[in-house]
């Protein structure tokens, strides 16, 4: 990497940045940046990459930059709104973001001596000329809804500002400024390698990992990431190794091989829309610097089985910038010492908690997602809430869906940490959905005239108890450890039954139908972005179940063979029984009964869900089973 000047290389244009003259100087200024691509989202989380010379850019730029540029609404994620039929889509740049310029490593500009870039201008996505759709546009319209929203409830019920610290009255205020922040967690592995789940669980068990020195391709990948995301202005704040992975090995050949290691980086937190755009950036980033240096990166949410996987824990803030110039948290309390927030955040907090049932699509809307959220692996499990043991401790409890996170000594750090989205959530929709659902409980709470004292009462109340807002039949704060001081039945009874596939996540949304407006706001446009969206992600569920999880899992089964020969004991005779058995259940067919597999596969070819759903949930359970008993029976042998 090194063999590149750094500082010769252009990174971002900001917002000030964006008129026809500065980018036409920019880019002639570095002629290493050979093309331009306009970069949508879908609704799949899918970004465009319709790459244009520069020469030809700056030629038709005004017009570009204006108008946009078209494609093919057929080859994006909108289904509904863009179908063979009717399937015009422009792509409109954003000009209120920083563009950032993305860099091919393993092609260099001779000239330069630099690798050649892509100038990558974040657009909008307009259907048919006249409607805005895609993720962008519904983070957006969430947003705008949301600040909207706070802004007539606060002048409704000016009584909340004798709760708040450092504002007295709405006249105090200037704006609303909301912030997102999100930290990405990652698997790094030689290529080819194969996990050993045995090695990889011992580490994780005994912490060799957390927190630990770095060495050889690895640290030089972590090292150059870290410093190139720095260069983009991004304020990294740290990259360390997490809880997952094995200590590297270096080969005969003076070289590491069997590299198996997860990491996470930090950065700095920025506007809902930033904060997104920053996040698709840096994953493209750290593919690009890791392939360079030989390593594979994967940003699934659970890579292996069995051993921690990829959160991607997200930060939700709201402050006000007052007309004198300071800045103040609209979540603090004016007695921080004896309570934990204002009645805007506990607003905000029981509006996620009350209405998790229709956010969750928006968060965990995978296979690979729920595969990441089960108890034991710092994964949420249950809709519930830490605050703290008292109001001078802050919380550090990893054991619940969202947590408040609070600084003593600095009143702007109060925030809420969402954990359970993963690499793979889209961003742009789980923060536009998540800024609804807290409007949606700050309306509650000031339009019933709740103090922050009786908020706390209302969100740690009991099981049974009433509640204005709250479900009379939950609960919703603990601060205990959710997977090991409760049994699976208290779970589900105290906290609601959590979904475990992707289908039930939706199911439980269309159940709750009636609350669908308190995502859209009762907008069309919006609503029909929702109704893509959902459409799109059932889709690819059953396709990937159809096409990939079932195939996986009989290769899996195939490859778990018999291997004893003539010195097995009566005890490996008895293991091969076992694996043979859970072999032919799972993956075998005859002519009087169907395997499990084929059944799953039936069940998608006619539309039957959600026995396709349970199926799966079967499917995952005996897969893990073979897995066990082929490990234990291969173990004995010689």
């Amino acid at each position: 990497m090194y063999r590149f000047d750094l500082d010769k290389m252009l990174y971002t244009l900001t917002p000030e940045e964006h008129d026809v003259e500065t980018i036409k100087a920019a880019l002639k200024g570095h002629p290493e940046v050979k093309f331009v691509s306009l970069t949508g989202v879908d609704l799949g989380n899918h970004n465009t990459d319709e790459k244009i010379p520069v020469k030809a850019f700056i030629s038709d730029m005004k017009k570009i930059l204006d108008e946009g540029a078209q494609t093919d609404g057929s080859s994006v994620a909108l289904p509904i709104i863009a179908e063979l039929s009717n399937a015009r889509v422009d792509i409109l740049p954003d000009k209120d973001v920083n563009w950032y310029v993305e860099y091919n490593f393993n092609n260099i500009d001779y000239a330069t001596g630099l690798p050649t870039g892509t100038l990558r201008i974040p657009s909008f996505l307009r259907h048919n000329g006249d409607k805005f759709v895609g993720s962008r546009t519904f983070l957006k319209s969430s947003t705008e809804k949301f600040l909207n929203g706070l802004w007539q409830t606060l002048e409704e019920h000016p009584y909340v500002f004798a709760h708040m610290d450092g504002v007295d009255s709405i006249d105090e205020i200037e704006e609303i400024v909301l912030t997102n922040a999100t930290e990405l967690e990652f698997w790094v592995k030689t290529p080819d390698d194969k996990a050993d789940r045995d090695m990889l669980f011992t580490s994780q068990e005994l912490k060799e990992q957390y927190w630990k020195r770095t060495i050889g391709p690895v640290q030089t990948a972590l090292e150059q990431t870290m410093e190139i995301l720095e260069k983009y202005g991004f304020d990294m704040e740290m990259g360390h190794k997490e809880v997952g992975g094995v200590r590297a090995k270096m080969g005969n050949t003076g070289n590491y091989d069997h590299i198996m290691e997860q990491l996470e980086i930090d950065w700095k937190y920025s506007n809902p829309m930033q904060a997104a755009d920053n996040e698709s950036q840096i994953k493209h980033i750290v593919r690009d610097v890791f392939r360079y240096n030989n390593l594979e990166v994967t940003f699934l949410a659970k890579p292996v089985e069995g051993v921690a996987g990829n959160g991607e824990h997200t930060h939700f803030g709201v402050a006000a910038k007052l007309k004198n110039g300071k800045r103040v948290n609209l979540f603090e309390s004016n007695d921080r010492e004896n309570q934990f927030m204002s009645p805007i955040g506990y607003g905000a907090l029981m509006g996620i908690l009350r209405n998790y049932e229709i956010l969750n699509p928006f968060v965990s809307a995978t296979h690979d997602a729920f595969q990441r959220l089960k108890p034991g692996y710092e994964a949420p499990v249950c809709v519930v809430t830490s605050l703290g043991m008292d109001h001078k401790t802050p919380s550090r409890n990893r054991t619940i869906l969202v947590g408040l996170v609070r600084d003593l000594g600095n009143p702007l750090a109060t925030r809420f940490e969402l954990r359970s989205p993963n690499p793979h959530t889209n961003t742009y929709l789980a923060c536009g959905a998540g800024y609804m659902v807290m409007l949606d409980g700050i309306k509650a709470v000031l339009e019933a005239g709740k103090t922050s004292d009786e908020l706390e009462k209302s969100i740690s109340k009991k099981y049974g108890e009433e509640d204005f807002y709250l479900e009379k039949f939950r609960e919703y704060r603990s601060e205990k450890n959710v997977f090991t001081d409760y049994s699976e039945a208290e779970r589900k009874k105290l906290f609601g039954k959590a979904p475990a596939t992707v289908w039930q996540c939706f199911e439980a949304f269309n159940d709750r139908k009636a609350d669908h407006v308190k995502i859209s706001g009762g907008d069309p446009v919006t609503e029909a972005i929702i109704e893509s969206y959902c459409a799109n992600m059932m889709i690819k569920w059953s396709t990937e179940y159809h096409d990939r999880q079932i195939p996986n899992a009989m290769d899996f089964v195939r490859k778990c063979v018999k291997v004893h020969g003539a010195d097995a004991t009566d005890y490996d005779m008895v293991n091969w029984e076992t694996v043979n058995k859970l072999r032919y259940d799972l993956a075998k067919d005859s002519l009087t009964s169907k395997s499990v597999l084929m059944a799953a596969k039936e069940a998608l070819d006619e539309g039957n869900y959600a026995k396709a759903a349970e199926l799966e949930i079967k499917i995952q359970q005996m897969t893990e089973d073979l897995r066990k008993e082929y490990t234990k029976y291969k173990k004995n042998l010689f």
